[in-house]
This record gives structure tokens, C-alpha cells and sequence, in this order.
């Protein structure tokens, strides 16, 4: 064989390797670095997952959170129902009493002036307790007449040209709670 031709064989028998060398390189950093993105998708997943384990668990707690606030709020409601008008009647027991002696005085009554007074003194304290609970009697008479207070129950000429359109008896009073009507005066109207 002609040296030449060997030395050219020589060559190309070691770019062969050296390439070879070359492809075995790029084919170990692309595992290596697909092992890389593998460990990188890993801890991504499992970084991921310990966050929704996280978030999941926060939202089962403010469930159960939430649960629990609504049940407590729904009892403490009810309990206010129930004992809420206890005040009110605690404070209504010294009218009763008052009542209760009124009636008995009723029975052996000799003196009516005394009775009609104690019964007024009676109607008053009931008055005062009611107003300081927030209920007002609605004032009817002379007053126009307007359906958010009043309810005519009669409809009669007016006696007088300045009493058309307004209230000119009442029959039944009518009471506001903090100004909103609990009972509307029923009243006659005079055309």
C-alpha cells in the first residue's frame, strides 16, 4: 500500500473517531441534561403538589371554619329569640302588680275618684315604659290624612272647609316603633 494512501486512511479513520467522540459527547450531555429536566419536572411536580396539599387543606379548614361560625351564629340567633322579649316582660311585671291591685281595689272600692286616679297613674307609667322602649302613639286628629299612618275606616262630609282631607276622628290610636309603624290609627276622614 502507498504510504500516502495510508496516512489518508490514518485520517480519516481518526476524524471518524474523533467524531464518533464527538456524537458520544452530545448523546451523554443530552441524557445528562434530559436527566436534569427530569429532576427539574420532578421537583416542579413535586413542589406543586405539596401546594395544593397546602391550599387544600387551608380550604378544608376555612370550611369547617366557616361551618362552625355559621351553626354558632345560628344558635346565639335563636337564643335571642327566644330570650330577647325576656326584658320586656321583666319590665311589664310592676304594671301587672299595678293592675292586679287596681282590680282588687275595683272590688271594694267606696271612693271612685281614688280608683279613676289610680287607673290614670296606671295608664301613665305604662305610657312612660312604652316610650322608653321606642314606642310613640301616632297623633290622628286634625293631621291630613296620609296612608302611611293612618286607615280611614269612615269617609264623612267635613264640618268645615280647612278640615277637608284631613283626620277628623280617631277610633283606634296607632303606634310607631323607632318611626315605623307598627299599627296604623284607623281614623274618619273628612270630603
Amino acid at each position: 500500500m502507498n504510504p500516502t494512501k495510508e496516512m489518508e486512511l490514518n485520517e480519516k479513520d481518526e476524524l471518524l473517531n474523533n467524531e464518533g467522540e464527538t456524537e458520544l459527547q452530545e448523546e451523554t450531555e443530552t441524557m445528562s441534561d434530559n436527566a436534569t429536566e427530569t429532576d427539574n419536572v420532578t421537583d416542579e411536580k413535586n413542589n406543586l403538589q405539596r401546594k395544593y396539599d397546602e391550599l387544600n387543606d387551608s380550604h378544608l379548614r376555612l370550611m369547617a371554619e366557616f361551618d362552625n361560625y355559621r351553626k354558632r351564629t345560628l344558635r346565639e340567633k335563636a337564643e335571642l329569640i327566644k330570650s330577647g322579649g325576656e326584658t320586656v316582660l321583666i319590665s311589664l311585671l310592676p304594671v301587672i302588680d299595678d293592675l292586679e291591685r287596681a282590680m282588687h281595689t275595683l272590688r271594694t272600692a267606696e271612693n271612685i275618684d281614688a280608683l279613676k286616679e289610680g287607673v290614670e297613674l296606671i295608664y301613665s307609667k305604662f305610657i312612660i315604659y312604652l316610650g322608653q322602649q321606642g314606642v310613640k302613639s301616632i297623633q290622628a286628629i286634625g293631621e291630613p290624612f296620609d296612608t302611611e299612618k293612618f286607615e280611614a275606616i269612615a269617609i264623612i262630609p267635613a264640618p268645615n272647609e280647612d278640615q277637608k282631607g284631613k283626620v277628623i276622628d280617631s277610633v283606634q290610636t296607632g303606634y310607631t316603633l323607632y318611626d315605623k309603624v307598627i299599627r296604623h290609627a284607623k281614623v274618619v276622614v273628612g270630603e
